[in-house]
């Protein structure tokens, strides 16, 4: 499942998905199954389901269980951090999709001491792969803004990967 769920143009003839990319695309996926339902079922249901339903083997203590549920549990901050950054849009207008790469996204850049850069590409991939057409270039700007807020060094155009 992991392998071939998100292929586009500029990842299908590479060899290995990192095992980072792998990873966000299942917290992506534990987020989605999560947020469809309203919140109504547990992680660990989610997680037995896409084990079983997938051949897959995301671990109950695991990290994408652990990141997904630090996302569910401070999701309503999270969507108080982005609001602003949403110039004339409001997030209850925003896809669902592009809501939780942004989710995901601000989470780590709020919480873990990766690069920007990095951060900021995965996202758009997230976005490419599971969002509306044009989605990537929103989550682009949403991200760039959180990064100025942020006192983080803005990525330069020439490092995105689009």
């Amino acid at each position: 499942m992991v392998e071939d769920i998100c292929t586009t143009p500029e990842t299908e003839n590479d060899e290995q998905i990192s095992e980072a990319r792998k990873q966000r695309a299942i917290i992506f996926h534990l987020l989605y199954a999560i947020d469809a339902s309203d919140y109504q079922v547990s992680l660990a249901s989610v997680i037995d389901n896409l084990n079983r339903g997938f051949e897959q083997e995301i671990k109950l203590d695991g990290e994408e269980a652990r990141i997904t549920q630090a996302i569910i549990d401070n999701r309503e901050q999270l969507d108080e951090f982005i609001k602003p950054l949403l110039s004339n849009w409001r997030l209850e207008r925003v896809g669902m999709c592009t809501k939780l790469v942004l989710r995901l996204a601000v989470w780590e850049l709020l919480n873990t001491h990766l690069e920007p850069k990095i951060i900021l590409n995965e996202a758009i991939e997230l976005a490419k792969c599971f969002s509306e057409k044009d989605a990537y270039r929103f989550v682009n700007g949403v991200l760039d803004e959180a990064l100025k807020r942020l006192g983080k060094q803005p990525v330069k155009e020439e490092e995105i990967s689009e």
